[in-house]
């Protein structure tokens, strides 16, 4: 292609994309008219859903292409403004628009290890990996590691770990697409979900990364604009100025702070009606520890003998006469013996799980500007707890930083730029689109905590916001409310809000017209309908391109293999749909765990590939199986959804996992590679080629 055809191909795409943009203002509009019409609220719902999904099969049928690099790498056209804003969207999950504030609203300052990390790593993109990869000119990941290092071994272990922390992450985006749709439509969540997934699949089925990238450039321009409406507005509401990142600081987190400090001091009616709660939560600690202590040393008899005193309890209650028992009190006491477990595993999950929950709520309130709070019996314990969250806040964000750096989806979008330069360019565009929702996050948590602390807090149960049981209906892990010391007003500890729920239901708590409501839903699902799309992909191209044509026929025709990559896009979706209609985990766990993933099976390699010309086959197969093998293991010991709970290691969490793999896997790669051969000239020379600037040109990879 020539300048001349490529500079008309960006001027078109500018002109293309500033209608859209335009229509898109005035559906927004035309949905606002229609909710003052005294249109349903469900009905708007069904408008945003529907209307946004078939404008992205739109796109995805008017992308559609049955050439090989159009569909697995959009044809190497994509201009770096686009490929900013498509690899923006690509980032921007249903972590990063539904996770990243709830986040911050719950950790405070802990969450900044999010923004710093998951920012930080594009730099590494920038300076490690994207032009390099993009000179070397493959089509995807483990393309570039057969074709480095060698023989189907190293790709193939490098097709698993794609496979493996790309379906870790798809599982989050569609959990998110699930809640989205389940709560904008009334639909049951586990059918959401395979709603969502017919969402995801019209994106990417008929055109590959060609239509991927068109409809991603779309769903940044709706995403972020549907994330920076209602924090102006909340800004405006409770500050007067329209700009959050400053107000949300020098306004609302003085205000959200008194507060904190009145619900901690037990002289306040509020801290007094607070401590009342967290007493309650205390005992339901002492009884879920005692429960533990009583099962480690009476196992399954303990559990039989327990039981067997429910029943009589029961047994006693109905045969109460004089006063005659509560019909509530034995129908509490029937549920609680019905309820009680007789697995001696599923009792522990349940027990543990019962302690820590009720010993957060047991605690006083946590102080969302200081670094690090941390709470014990005595200074000792104070200073040990804060060295365990520091040392956890530095994994995070090593972890987040190098698997950005290293995630397969995000990588394969520098493949699609015209040259090494556009690279380069598509990564600064990338920040600059990123940091735009990253900065506004910080500043959403703390608006929405004091529209909480100083609106919901305080009200009587009996005149709760409908958002509240609008949201308990969806699923009750996302939004539950309990009065637990039977006073009839809502106390903070008696308030369960999922971080996965704060920016889907800002506008509600925030009392904005539905119309807001419906815009955030419609932009949360083009962030987890966009990366899903970006990684589903990454698992069928790896599947059909480095397993099919790479290793089993090398000689299948173009029809051939692109109908076994949309083959293989239906069957992951679909398994990856049915695992997320079991919850398995909440989001930001998920996206952190395949980051610590990617970050421990394909960094070392990676970097070594492009930086050191001794790096062999033995190195990477060592160093890629190790790393993956031990963040994986990690995992498994620690978190609770595998019912193991071994002790943690250096006390830290599951989701930094990678903190162990990624050393595991460059000492790999670099053992490996000293104990054995070295790579033969042309591999050396072709190191040379990608690393040096002079050496101007992409690889021929059909010749390869």
């Amino acid at each position: 292609m020539s300048s001349v055809s490529q500079s008309q191909f960006t001027a078109n795409l500018k002109k293309y994309y500033t209608f859209y943009t335009g229509g898109f203002v005035a559906f927004v509009i035309m949905v606002g008219i229609l909710e003052q019409m005294g249109v349903p609220s469900k009905i708007l719902g069904y408008i945003f859903l529907f209307a946004t999904i078939l404008l992205y099969a739109g796109i995805g049928f008017m992308s559609k292409t049955a050439e090989v690099s159009e569909y697995y790498v959009a044809g190497r056209r994509v201009p770096a403004l686009f490929n900013g804003m498509a690899t923006g969207a690509d980032w921007m999950s249903a972590a990063s628009f539904i996770g990243m504030a709830g986040t911050l609203y719950h950790a405070g300052y802990d969450g900044l290890a999010f923004v710093m990390g998951w920012t930080g790593g594009y730099c590494l993109v920038a300076l490690f990996l994207a032009p390099y990869l993009r000179k070397f000119g493959q089509f995807t990941i483990p393309d570039f590691l057969g074709a480095r290092y060698g023989g189907n071994i190293p790709r193939s272990i490098g097709v698993l770990a794609a496979v493996l922390c790309s379906f870790t992450y798809v599982i989050a985006q569609i959990y998110g697409v699930g809640i989205i749709t389940s709560r904008f439509t009334g639909l049951e969540f586990a059918v959401g979900v395979f709603v969502g997934l017919a969402g995801i699949l019209v994106c990417s089925f008929l055109g590959g990364m060609k239509a991927v990238t068109w409809t991603q450039v779309a769903q940044y321009i709706i995403l972020i604009v549907a994330y920076m409406i209602p924090v102006v507005w909340l800004s405006v509401k409770h500050t007067g100025n329209p700009i959050p990142q400053i107000s949300a600081y020098t306004s609302a987190l003085p205000k959200v702070t008194a507060l904190e400090k009145e619900f901690n001091d037990k002289t306040t009616p509020k801290g007094a009606a607070e401590e009342s709660v967290r007493a309650i939560f205390r005992e339901r600690a002492a009884a879920a520890d005692a429960n533990l202590k009583g099962l480690e040393t009476g196992g399954a008899n303990f559990l039989a003998e327990e039981k067997k005193k429910l029943e009589e309890k029961v047994a006693a209650l109905k045969a109460q006469t004089e006063p005659a028992a509560d019909p509530k009190a034995i129908e509490a006491a029937e549920k609680a013996a019905k309820d009680y477990p007789t697995d001696p595993a599923a009792a522990k999950k349940a027990w543990t799980a019962a302690k820590s929950g009720s010993a957060a709520k047991a605690g006083a309130v946590k102080a969302h500007a200081e670094p690090f709070p941390a709470a014990g019996k005595t200074p000792e314990d104070v200073e040990k707890a804060r060295g365990i969250a520091k040392k956890n806040f530095l994994a995070l964000i090593l972890c987040l930083m190098v698997g950005t750096a290293a995630l397969p989806h995000i990588l394969m979008r520098f493949y699609t730029t015209p040259s090494v330069q556009e690279a380069r360019r598509s990564v600064f565009w990338s920040l600059f689109f990123i940091f735009l929702l990253y900065f506004t996050a910080p500043a959403l948590a703390i608006l929405a905590k004091y529209e909480v602390y100083s609106h919901l807090v305080g009200t009587s149960f009996a005149q709760l916001p409908a958002w509240v049981s609008n949201w308990a209906a969806v699923d009750k892990t996302l939004m539950a409310i309990a009065d637990i010391n039977k006073d009839g007003i809502v106390q903070l500890a008696e308030i369960t809000i999922g971080g996965d729920l704060i920016v889907l239901a800002t506008p509600e708590i925030a009392g904005l017209p539905y119309v807001i409501s419906g815009l955030v839903a419609a932009g949360g699902l083009a962030a987890a309908l966009s990366t899903a799309d970006g990684l589903l992909l990454t698992i069928a191209n790896a599947l059909s391109h480095d397993v099919y044509y790479k290793m089993i026929d090398p000689n299948a025709p173009t029809v051939r293999r692109l109908a076994v990559s949309k083959g293989l896009l239906l069957v992951v979706a679909l398994i990856a749909a049915y695992v997320t209609s079991l919850k398995p985990g909440d989001i930001l766990f998920l996206v952190g765990a395949a980051f610590s993933l990617a970050a421990s099976a394909f960094f070392p390699a990676l970097v070594c590939g492009v930086f050191w010309k001794r790096a062999n086959k033995l190195g990477a197969i060592l160093g890629m199986s190790a790393g993956l093998f031990i963040c994986a293991y990690y995992m498994y010991l620690t978190y609770p959804f595998f019912g193991v709970m071994a002790p943690k290691w250096w006390d830290i969490n599951p989701i930094s996992a990678g903190i162990f793999g990624i050393p595991v896997g460059f000492i790999g790669v670099i053992v490996g590679s000293l104990i054995s051969p070295a790579p033969d000239k042309e591999v050396q020379e072709l190191v040379d080629h990608v690393r040096y600037p002079n050496l101007e040109g992409d690889i021929d990879t059909a010749a390869r």
